[in-house]
């Protein structure tokens, strides 16, 4: 047997294969006396050999629609058969036509052709007698081999169009085309973006061999169970597909029977403000959503975050397994109304998780679950994710994200109008210019656009600048300080409802702004700013006529949102009619046109004998005082009146004792052994 044989029969040579396998049925291929034909026949053939390959292409751009993979294999094949000098029409080798070849020295490369199924387990023998036979209707036609080429590139060209994707698309990710709340499932896991920073090897550690003994759990992509937890069984919520309309998809979560018992158990317990009671029905309920979320909020205010965070995790766990089979988290078609009160606690709880992640210094993760809950309601958004997407963007550094976002929605969201926006994009232009891959000319064009973004931002919001420096620790220039501008009216003249929004802005964001660069460039600014005031601007005076126009009344989402982010300097510009009311853990100002699918029975009244103690304190100081409000007589409305009354001056003592008991601060005396101890100290 030659060497040309056994290379034929060892599959040698891939880069001359035909352009699809699957005509090839193994057992079916082509007898090498079928291949051979008369000198005289060849010139009569060559006509139709020349248009064979646009028909059997069109065929076969046809299949590979249908299989995707055979497109990988199909450009790999054809960029290797390409890059020679002179290309082999694959269809020739395999038809009945007779086979042409070069007068250039690789007429033995040519003619190793590898095949597949019975065609490449062919004696030696066989193969030896092909030889002999090609040999001897050796001919040359270039322009044959022209055809080849030109055919293989329309194919390309072909499949490009008809799908839409070739490998280097689907490798880079045509991130463009998709749309902007897309979410990516490999973003979600907070590993993903710890293996960026430190490693895999740092952050997987000693995992993978453990996870070959652990039990098995179902695969989710929110969070990964853990052996620690309790086992899984379904807690009674399930996912329900309402209705399909304009390409979304509207779902709702469902309580059974079981579970809307357990619900009323809960709610007594919150009311018993014991957190002892929630804990033994969690026990005896290891996944109630509910009891998760509350009880990971006494643990963070005790200060143990791990199982805050493991709690939270738990809760996501079980609503993921409860998951319609359509529902999909990164198409960004599903909407979840959170007018319903089954489907706020997977707000609350996508929410939570996804601060304890910017906490532990997992920014982009923490974005994509931002852009998850900004995706299941972007019309009503009642969490208010556009008060922080942009944080979380900038401390990402998506800051292309950010200015997508920006120009897509400005139009109908008027985002320029939103502070966080007004001065996060302009922030953003700013870190853009500073990029070294960044071109010259590029540069001078963001830097120059960040210039002028910043500028309308303090001369719309001028209340911004002195809290910001203030909290950046920088003493603002007497020729700042002093003008009336920036002075200390531009934060009196402001609205409730604006200074809310300044206030949530500066407290969240002041340390994107200490940096040296950043403030060097906020100290121009604000100097330009100072110079179109003196001159008169007219942009100043437009300003100011819009900002006494809008922010009359901030709604209730935005003061939602500015409970859960528990920032201080926000917190503490809340109306009074927020502040009054109890706020829940679990469902903090629910929406007033709330959608209820089952209601809570009323409860019996009880004696006096299983009241608490401050329901007996507040029965004696008034005898018609009821703490479960309950229907008075016409006659009791005075004293019902007083009673409510009442009841707001302990809400407002409840508040003001939880803020003076978070503020306390214990100092330890000072150690036995200290030789400098003033021994009169303690006398």
């Amino acid at each position: 047997m030659s060497s040309r044989a056994l290379r034929r029969l060892k599959g040698k040579q891939r880069g001359q294969e035909a352009l699809d396998l699957g005509d090839l049925v193994p057992g079916e291929g082509p007898e090498p006396e079928e291949q051979a034909a008369d000198v005289g026949e060849e010139e009569e053939e060559l006509d139709e050999a020349i248009l064979q390959p646009t028909k059997s292409s069109n065929r076969k751009a046809q299949k590979n629609k249908k299989n995707l993979s055979n497109i990988y294999e199909l450009i790999c094949d054809t960029e290797k058969a390409t890059t020679d000098e002179d290309t082999v029409n694959p269809e020739e080798q395999n038809g009945d036509e007779s086979k042409e070849k070069s007068d250039s020295g690789e007429t033995e490369k040519r003619d190793a052709q590898p095949e597949t199924g019975a065609a490449k387990c062919q004696s030696g023998d066989k193969a030896i007698k092909k030889k002999k036979k090609k040999k001897k209707k050796k001919n040359t036609t270039g322009e044959k081999q022209e055809v080849a080429g030109d055919d293989i590139d329309a194919l390309l060209e072909t499949i490009e169009q008809s799908n839409g994707l070739t490998l280097q698309s689907e490798g880079c990710g045509g991130s463009d085309n998709r749309p902007v709340l897309y979410v990516e499932h490999r973003n979600l896991n907070p590993e993903t973006e710890l293996k960026r920073y430190f490693g895999a090897r740092a952050v997987l550690g000693d995992q993978r061999p453990r996870q070959r003994q652990r039990q098995f759990h179902r695969s989710t992509w929110m969070t990964i169970p853990k052996d620690t937890w309790p086992r899984f069984s379904r807690p009674g919520i399930s996912m329900t597909l309402l209705e399909s309309r304009d390409g979304l998809q509207y779902f709702t979560f469902e309580h059974s029977r079981d579970y809307q018992q357990i619900q009323f158990k809960f709610l007594d317990s919150v009311e018993s403000m014991d957190p002892n009671n929630i804990v033994v029905l969690l026990q005896m309920n290891p996944y109630h959503i509910d009891s998760l979320l509350q009880l990971s909020d006494v643990c963070r205010i005790q200060e143990d975050q791990e199982m805050a965070r493991d709690l939270i995790e738990r809760a996501l766990y079980s609503f993921e397994c409860a998951f319609h089979p359509v529902c999909s988290l990164t198409s960004g078609t599903s909407r979840l109304d959170y007018l319903r009160p089954e489907n706020r606690a997977f707000y609350l709880a996508v929410y939570k998780h996804m601060m304890f992640l910017e906490r532990r210094g997992c920014p982009r993760t923490a974005l994509e679950y931002c852009r998850l809950i900004l995706s299941l309601d972007p019309d009503s958004d009642p969490l208010c994710m556009l008060l922080l997407i942009d944080f979380l963007s900038l401390r990402s550094r998506e800051y292309n994200f950010l200015l997508r976002l920006y120009q897509d929605w400005e139009v109908h969201r008027n985002l320029s109008q939103l502070p966080n926006f007004a001065f996060s994009v302009a922030l953003s232009h700013f870190h853009l210019s500073q990029e070294d891959q960044t071109e010259s000319k590029e540069r001078e064009r963001l830097k120059d656009k960040a210039d002028l973004l910043l500028q309308n931002a303090l001369i719309m919001f001028p209340g911004v600048l002195m809290p910001l420096l203030d909290l950046c620790t920088v003493q603002p220039d007497a020729a700042v300080s002093s003008h009336d501008f920036f002075g200390p009216r531009s934060q009196l003249g402001q609205s409730p409802a604006l200074a809310e929004l300044v206030s949530l802005y500066v407290g969240r964001t002041h340390t994107l702004w200490r940096e040296g660069g950043v403030l060097l460039w906020l100290e121009e600014c604000v100097r330009e700013v100072l110079r179109r005031v003196d001159i008169k601007d007219p942009l100043v005076e437009d300003c100011q006529n819009k900002r006494k126009q809008r922010y009359q009344s901030a709604p209730l989402n935005i003061h939602r949102h500015v409970i859960l982010s528990e920032i201080k300097e926000a917190t503490s510009t809340l109306p009074l009619e927020v502040t009054t009311q109890s706020v829940m853990g679990f469902d903090p100002l629910p929406p007033l046109d709330s959608v209820a699918s089952y209601t809570r029975p009323e409860r019996q009244s009880v004696g006096a004998s299983n009241e608490s103690t401050l329901s007996l304190f507040f029965r004696s100081l008034l005898p018609n005082f009821n703490l479960q409000g309950e229907p008075m007589p016409q006659d009791d409305q005075e004293v019902a009146q007083a009673g409510r009354e009442l009841n707001q001056e302990v809400n407002r003592l409840m508040v003001a004792m939880r803020d003076m008991l978070a503020n306390i601060q214990f100092q330890e005396p000072p150690r036995e052994d200290n030789p400098d101890r003033d021994e009169g100290e303690w006398d």
